[in-house]
């Protein structure tokens, strides 16, 4: 029996999957913005303001320090996009297929999965006056027997917070970066581009990176809309004096002068806007960049000795690494530390007291955390194969334009949209409620999940179908025990990455949720204002472990469950 006649039996509605999917995608965002907007201009009656106006959108502007924190936010969304894409291309372009690329590999994945606010909390605990970096280093190579009065983290600039981002876009952009090159033929390029005499890299870069970065632009848009609007890691290693822009747009969301919702609702267009100028001038260096490259190819420059590029980007990629494995080590060791004077290297000793104290302070915030984690994972699961299903059924693929309403949640700044969504909820009064709060991580899970479980569902061998058509089996039932049980693999994967981004949010919690939702991540920031670091290393190894937990389980579950099954890889 042979396809088409598969394709016969519409079954179970799958057509709904699909629908409801766009409208999940494009109505909060939809409804968020109006909340924004309204306000922005002046309309918001239940504060009294019913009549439109340009007055709040100039008055933000003279806010303390208003300018510099729109600045601040330009500078490090761009400067974050551009170092981590360039770091990315250039270790591809060194080492691709090699064993460092490997070795790499593996740790790339698991960095992947670790929460915003627990790699922030690690690196300020390393790069600190007072941190590891210091204490490893004192006193016999600096002299300090006390930490130094350096403005290292919350620095004016955000140096800090460029390279705590750095730490996380590294991993997504190469993981994005591993999934395009799958979809072009890397290796048959690279052996033409040294056939003719060019280096390593500079062929890679030449014959590879042009196609590779058109199916990775989408993805590097959205770390240039997330690196502008940063609120939870720019709150840990961000400026204070001023804050960015988004870190300020919730402090006045925040205050107890209603009149400052006016304001606040004018910063996020004006948040908006700069994310957008963002955007617009990484096109303009898209152009340049392009013209210099076609440039250089039409010379027919060959760079045959790249030696020194290829062990500096290898270097630089190890380095990172290797900041975010003792970040995570630095979290783990305050977390079980007892008295630990600098410039001591290790604590005086080791105790799992404060663990034991604080454990009744854990349960709530954690299980918060995995209901709405499990939640909201789940309905992105059953949306993203319903939507996969329809699409086999009737021999539909997603369009260029179906994968941009995918990734807009990505692509647009949330405090942007969330302030709205919020004000809605406290119109109609389903503020503070768990059921919004589940909506609003689905918002940004969802992409991750469909994406995760497209390519194995894609890559299904439907000769397993044929023959299940072909002993009387009809296609809903060889969806559900044919197709799935197969999948399982990539299915739990994608289901490990969906609570990890789940977990991993913080301003959608807070805004939706009103502050009375807690879950791990939003007690961890909140620590971020207190000292007490032995408290915040056990909250953010919390953080940092619920997925770690997940990603292992989606691992080696299925060889548990049935060891002698055949699984397609994810």
């Amino acid at each position: 029996m042979g396809t088409n006649t598969i394709r016969k039996s519409w079954g179970l509605p799958f057509w709904l999957a699909p629908v409801s999917m766009i409208a999940v995608l494009t109505l909060p965002l939809l409804a968020g913005f109006a909340g924004v907007l309204l306000p922005a201009f002046g309309y918001f009656p239940s504060l009294g303001g019913i009549s439109f106006t340009f007055e709040y959108l100039f008055a933000v502007t003279e806010k303390p320090g208003f300018w510099h924190s729109l600045h601040l936010s330009l500078w490090i969304g761009l400067a974050t996009t551009f170092l981590s894409l360039v770091l990315v291309a250039g270790f591809f372009a060194a080492n691709w297929g090699s064993p460092t690329f490997l070795r790499i590999q593996r740790f790339i994945s698991p960095l992947m999965s670790v929460p915003h606010a627990a790699v922030a909390f690690g690196l300020a605990f390393l790069i600190a006056p007072s941190g590891w970096i210091m204490r490893l280093c004192s006193p016999w190579a600096t002299g300090f027997d006390r930490p130094p009065d350096w403005l290292i983290v919350n620095d004016p600039m955000g140096y800090a917070l460029l390279l705590g981002l750095i730490l996380k876009e590294v991993p997504f952009l190469f993981l994005v970066g591993l999934s395009a090159s799958s979809q072009i033929n890397v290796d048959e390029r690279l052996k033409l581009a040294r056939s003719i005499g060019y280096g390593r890299m500079w062929g890679w870069m030449i014959t590879v990176f042009p196609s590779l970065y058109k199916l990775m632009r989408l993805p590097v848009i959205a770390v240039i809309a997330y690196s502008t609007s940063v609120v939870d890691m720019a709150i840990i290693l961000g400026p204070n004096f001023p804050a960015m822009l988004p870190v300020q747009l919730l402090r006045w969301m925040n205050d107890p002068e209603l009149e400052m919702r006016f304001i606040a609702a004018a910063g996020a267009v004006w948040q908006l806007g700069a994310t957008l100028f963002a955007v617009l001038i990484w096109w303009l260096g898209e152009k340049i960049i392009g013209c210099a490259f076609r440039r250089a190819a039409i010379h027919g420059n060959r760079l045959a000795k790249d030696g020194w590029m290829r062990g500096g980007v290898s270097g630089l990629m190890l380095i990172l690494v290797t900041i975010s494995v003792l970040s995570f080590v630095i979290l783990f060791l305050w977390s079980i530390a007892g008295f630990w004077r600098f410039p001591n290297t290790l604590p005086d000793q080791f105790s799992l007291m404060r663990w034991m104290a604080n454990a009744g302070m854990l349960i709530d915030p954690t299980a918060n955390a995995l209901l709405i984690a499990v939640l909201s994972t789940g309905i992105a699961l059953v949306m993203s194969l319903g939507c996969l299903e329809n699409e086999y059924r009737h021999n539909i693929e997603f369009t260029p334009g179906a994968l941009r309403v995918l990734y807009l949640p990505l692509l647009v700044p949330q405090i942007a949209f969330l302030f709205g969504i919020s004000t809605l909820l406290v119109r109609f009064g389903w503020d503070g409620q768990l059921a919004p709060v589940v909506f609003a991580h689905l918002l940004f899970v969802l992409p991750y999940v469909f994406l995760s479980v497209a390519a194995p569902f894609r890559q299904f061998d439907l000769r397993y179908l044929r023959v299940a058509a072909a002993l009387g089996v009809n296609q809903n039932k060889a969806f559900f025990t044919v197709r799935l049980p197969l999948l399982l693999k990539p299915i739990l994967l994608a289901t490990a990455l969906g609570m990890a981004v789940s977990i991993a949010q913080y301003l959608p919690t807070l805004m939706i949720g009103a502050g009375r939702v807690e879950t791990i991540t939003t007690e961890a920031v909140a620590l971020a204002a207190g000292g007490d670091r032995r408290l915040i290393g056990i909250y953010a190894m919390v953080q940092a472990l619920l997925p770690a937990i997940g990603f292992v389980a989606a691992a080696f579950a299925p060889k548990f469950l049935y060891p002698n099954k055949r699984y397609f890889a994810s």
